[in-house]
C-alpha cells in the first residue's frame, strides 16, 4: 500500500508546521525558564499530533527543515567556516571583517544572531520528541509500520547527533539534552565536548545500523516507496546509512582519533556504491561548478552526502541562506560588489599546478581556466563555483538562490579518508586516495614514492577542493593540531580561542551559562 504523497503539500506544511510550532515554543522556554504563556495553544497542537502518518512525515521532514534553518540563518555555515583565516577578503562591511580578522566578539547585530545556540536547540527538541512519541503513530495507523517508525527514529537520532557536533565544533562545551522539555522548560550548564561527542557518536552508531543506503526503493532496510515519494525524489534529502558513517568520521576526526576515522570512511569507500544508482559518486568539473546531474549544490542529488537542499520548484529559494548572497555580483546579478572574494595572489597561492580545471592556465592560449571565478583580470574577481540562481540559472537579474547548504560529500570524505591515513602511517594508501580527487580536478599526481609533505599536500587540496563549501576555519584547526608547529595558532588552541564566543542573549537568559574564557 502507498503512503499518502509528498505531493500534497498543504497537508504536509501545516502537519510541518505543527512540529515546528511544538520546538519554537518549547525554545521560547528555553529562554525564560517559565511556564509558556501559551501553553493552551501549545496543548493543542501536541493532543492533535502523533496521530497518522501524516504527523510522521511531517516530523520527519519538518526535523530537516529546522537543521537547515540552523546552518544557514544569517550564513552562519560560511561565515563560521570560510571566513576566520580563510581565503574570503570583506569588501565593505564591518561585520565580515571582524570575523575575518577572529574579532568575534565586536558588537554587531550579525555577531551576536549567529553566536545563539537556540535555532540548534530547536532541532534537538523537535528530534528528541520524535524519539519520544512517534511510536504512538504506529498503534494509531496502521499505514505507518514499524519497520518505517525505526528507520525515521534513526533519522531523528542522526539529526539530533550531527546537530551536537556541529555546535561543538563552534562553542566548544554545550548543553547536553536528551530528551524533549515541554512546558516549564529546565536550565542546564555546559557539558564537556567530550561526552557530547561520545552521546553523539553512540547515537550515530543506533542509527547507522537501521537507514538505508536509499530511500524509495528497493533497499533491504525499507524497502518500497518512502511516504509516497520514489527514489529520484528523495535524492539527497534523507540522512542514510552514508550520511551517518560520513559523520561518525568526521565525530572522530575533530577528536583526532584517526585509526577510527579510517574504519569509518573505509566503510563508506566499500559501500558507497549500494545506493541503486541513486547513492554518491565522484562529480566531474561541470557538475561540480555548473547544474549537472551529478551537482551537490542544484537540486536533489545523491552526491549530497549531508546537506540540505532549497529546491526553486518547492517554493524554497531564498535571498538569503546561500554563499551566493556574499559571493556573487555583476555580471551573474544585478550587484555592484561581492560582500567577500578571493583576491588575485590568493588564488594564484592556492592554485598552483596550470593544468587544474578549477583555475589555471591554458599553455597555448594564455587563458585562465576559471570555472571558480569570474572576471579574474579585475582587482576583484568573483567567485562563481556556487552559484545556482532561482531554477538552477547561473546568471539573472533577481538574486534568489537555490543552493544547497552541503556538508559533505564524497570528495572531501575521500580527503578525509587521505588524511586519517596519513596520520596513522599508512603513506601508499594516503596517496592513493589523494590522487583520486586530483585526478578529477586534472591536477598531477602525487608520486608513490614522493618526499613532499603528505599531510600539506591535502590539506592544500582540501582548501581547493572545498573552498566556499564552509571548510577552511575546521580544516585549519585538524591541521594545526596534526601539525603543532604554528606558535600563534597552538596558543589559540590551548586557551580555546578555536571556539567562538556565547551570544549575550544565551548568557542574559540562563545565569547557569558562562562565556567562553578566552572571550570574556
Amino acid at each position: 500500500m502507498k503512503m499518502i504523497s509528498f505531493n500534497n503539500s498543504n497537508i504536509f506544511l501545516k502537519k510541518a508546521l505543527g512540529l515546528v510550532v511544538l520546538s519554537a515554543l518549547v525554545l521560547g522556554s528555553f529562554s525564560c525558564n517559565k511556564e509558556l504563556e501559551v501553553k493552551p495553544s501549545r496543548y493543542t497542537v501536541d493532543k492533535n499530533h502523533w496521530k497518522s502518518i501524516d504527523d510522521a512525515k511531517s516530523g520527519i521532514f519538518g526535523m530537516y527543515g529546522l537543521m537547515r534553518t540552523a546552518i544557514t540563518s544569517d550564513n552562519l555555515h560560511w561565515l563560521m567556516g570560510d571566513l576566520r583565516q580563510g581565503d574570503f577578503v570583506a569588501t565593505s562591511r564591518p561585520d565580515l571583517k571582524a570575523i575575518i580578522n577572529g574579532q568575534l566578539n565586536a558588537s554587531y547585530p550579525v555577531l551576536n544572531e549567529i553566536t545563539n545556540w537556540r535555532k540548534f536547540y530547536a532541532v534537538i527538541n523537535s528530534t528528541s520528541l520524535f524519539i519520544e512519541r512517534s511510536r504512538e503513530i504506529v498503534e494509531a495507523d496502521k499505514r505507518y509500520t514499524p519497520v518505517n517508525n525505526n528507520v525515521d527514529v534513526a533519522q531523528a537520532r542522526a539529526l539530533r547527533a550531527f546537530a551536537y557536533f556541529y555546535m561543538v565544533r563552534i562553542w566548544g562545551d554545550v548543553p547536553l539534552l536528551t530528551s524533549s522539555h515541554d512546558g516549564n522548560f529546565e536550565q542546564h550548564d555546559r557539558t564537556a565536548q567530550a561526552k557530547v561527542l561520545a552521546f553523539a557518536e553512540s547515537e550515530l552508531i543506533l542509527a547507522a545500523k537501521v537507514l538505508p543506503y536509499y530511500y524509495g526503493g528497493t533497499d533491504p532496510q525499507l524497502p518500497g516507496e518512502y511516504f509516497g515519494i520514489t527514489a529520484q525524489g528523495l535524492n539527497g534529502v534523507l540522512f542514510t546509512k552514508i550520511s551517518a558513517y560520513a559523520l561518525l568520521a568526521h565525530v572522530s576526526a575533530w577528536q583526532g582519533r584517526y585509526i577510527d576515522t579510517e574504519i569509518y570512511t573505509k566503510f563508506i569507500m566499500d559501500n558507497y556504491t549500494k545506493g541503486d544508482g541513486y547513492g554518491p559518486r565522484y562529480i566531474n568539473m561541470d557538475e561540480l561548478t555548473g547544474t549537472g546531474s551529478g551537482s551537490p549544490f542544484a537540486y536533489k542529488r545523491g552526491t549530497i552526502i549531508v546537506g540540505f537542499s532549497s529546491e526553486y520548484g518547492n517554493g524554497e529559494s531564498t535571498a538569503n541562506g546561500h554563499i551566493e548572497q556574499l559571493t556573487l555580483a555583476q555580471p551573474l546579478v544585478q550587484k555592484i560588489r561581492p560582500d567577500i572574494y578571493v583576491p588575485k595572489e590568493v588564488i594564484a597561492a592556492a592554485f598552483t599546478d596550470r593544468k587544474d580545471l578549477r583555475f589555471g592556465l591554458d599553455t597555448i592560449t594564455k587563458i585562465h581556466r576559471t570555472p571558480y571565478f569570474v572576471n579574474f583580470t579585475t582587482d576583484m574577481p568573483i567567485f562563481k563555483k556556487i552559484a545556482i540562481l532561482a531554477n538552477g540559472g547561473s546568471a539573472g537579474s533577481f538574486a534568489i538562490f537555490s543552493s544547497t547548504a552541503l556538508f559533505t560529500r564524497l570528495e572531501e570524505l575521500t580527503l578525509l579518508r587521505a588524511e586519517a591515513l596519513a596520520v596513522i602511517g599508512q603513506r601508499t594508501d594516503a596517496i592513493a586516495n589523494l590522487n583520486i580527487v586530483l585526478s578529477q580536478r586534472g591536477v598531477a599526481a602525487i608520486e608513490a614514492l614522493s618526499t613532499k609533505d603528505l599531510i600539506d599536500e591535502i590539506f592544500a587540496e582540501r582548501r581547493r577542493e572545498l573552498m566556499g563549501e564552509g571548510w577552511r576555519w575546521y580544516d585549519l584547526i585538524r591541521y594545526n593540531k596534526i601539525k603543532g608547529t604554528n606558535p600563534d595558532f597552538n596558543k589559540l588552541i590551548t586557551e580555546k580561542g578555536i571556539y567562538w564566543p556565547i551570544s549575550k542573549d544565551v548568557i542574559n537568559a540562563n545565569p547557569m551559562i558562562t562565556q567562553n574564557t578566552y572571550w570574556k
